[in-house]
């Protein structure tokens, strides 16, 4: 059996007696995208800074094709690239020295610097702006010229680590386009991120992080199905009939509260009937909806009913 690109068994990071992670096993395919998806403080970004070197293992065991990332960890800096969560970037230097400081940093051929800077700008759509200082780059520029950095010296394997923070919906639509075209070319990913959109169009499979542990792993489709196939979503004029519905409605299904807290909603295996039972338990109950709504679950339906709460409830810690 091919051995992953990227393979974590029983990855452990303890802070003093704060266990920031714990026991967290990965395996991802070369030429695929594994997405960890997780509140801020769920343990995503330290699993990034185990893998990547920057942080050694309390315990477990992380390789990246193949060699130790605590032992082996000059072996592995050379066959990763890595883009953070916050552009790191030179706002003095131009987007092109920036690539060029990069190339020389990582020991890249001299004479193909210049080339492969020039080639990497045009790639990511800022080649117009690569001679103007990057404190001049709007926030989705200077994420794509970090992008870039990261691929100066031909990695084989990247990790994104929240890599649209901060960046307007436009922005974030940008950088997913790029992603998914470094993908193509067959580039392996770890893309951490607490957006379940992104996770969602993005990844091949997804691993759910809370807590510093595993709560559960597959792909966006079979994360869904646990769930059921349809939720129906009824939104209630007065907020006080809520806990009255939800228990009346449990017996058609699982419900939880809507986070607007006027609205209940009903996980079902068969929508139609559902709907109509819905409707009729609601009416003998005297309880009218102002409306209702039938809608396949989301991966934010998925980490509510894994968690409790939503994606980004948790404050980073």
């Amino acid at each position: 059996m091919e051995q992953p690109a990227i393979l974590a068994e029983g990855l452990e990071k303890r802070f003093g007696d704060v266990a920031a992670v714990v026991g967290v096993d990965l395996a991802v395919p070369e030429g695929t995208v594994l997405g960890l998806l997780g509140p801020n403080g769920a343990g995503k970004t330290t699993i990034v800074r185990m893998l990547t070197t920057i942080l050694k293992p309390s315990a477990g065991k992380g390789t990246i094709l193949g060699f130790d990332v605590a032992t082996q960890s000059d072996e592995v800096r050379e066959r990763i690239g890595l883009a953070g969560q916050y552009a790191a970037v030179d706002d003095n230097l131009t987007g092109r020295e920036n690539l060029i400081m990069v190339g020389r940093l990582t020991h890249q051929p001299r004479g193909g610097i210049v080339a492969r800077a020039g080639e990497l700008l045009e790639r990511f759509g800022i080649a117009d702006a690569g001679d103007r200082p990057a404190k001049t780059y709007s926030g989705g520029m200077r994420r794509r010229l970090d992008l870039a950095a990261a691929l100066v010296h031909r990695p084989r394997v990247l990790f994104l680590d929240e890599p649209t923070t901060g960046l307007d919906p436009a922005g974030r639509l940008e950088l997913w386009t790029v992603i998914e075209e470094l993908v193509a070319d067959g580039a392996t990913l770890l893309l951490t991120t607490q957006y379940l959109e992104e996770a969602d169009r993005l990844a091949d499979r997804i691993v759910v992080i809370d807590h510093g542990g595993v709560i559960a792993q597959g792909t966006a489709s079979e994360l869904k199905r646990e769930l059921g196939n349809t939720i129906v979503e009824v939104v209630l004029a007065d907020p006080s009939d809520l806990d009255a519905a939800k228990s009346l409605l449990g017996e058609v299904g699982p419900t939880d509260l809507g986070d607007d807290r006027r609205s209940v909603q009903v996980k079902v295996l068969d929508s139609g009937p559902a709907v109509l039972d819905v409707v009729r338990r609601l009416d003998e109950a005297g309880l009218a909806p102002t409306s209702l709504k039938v809608r396949e679950p989301s991966l934010d339906d998925v980490f509510l009913s894994l968690t409790g709460h939503s994606a980004t409830d948790d404050e980073e810690t």
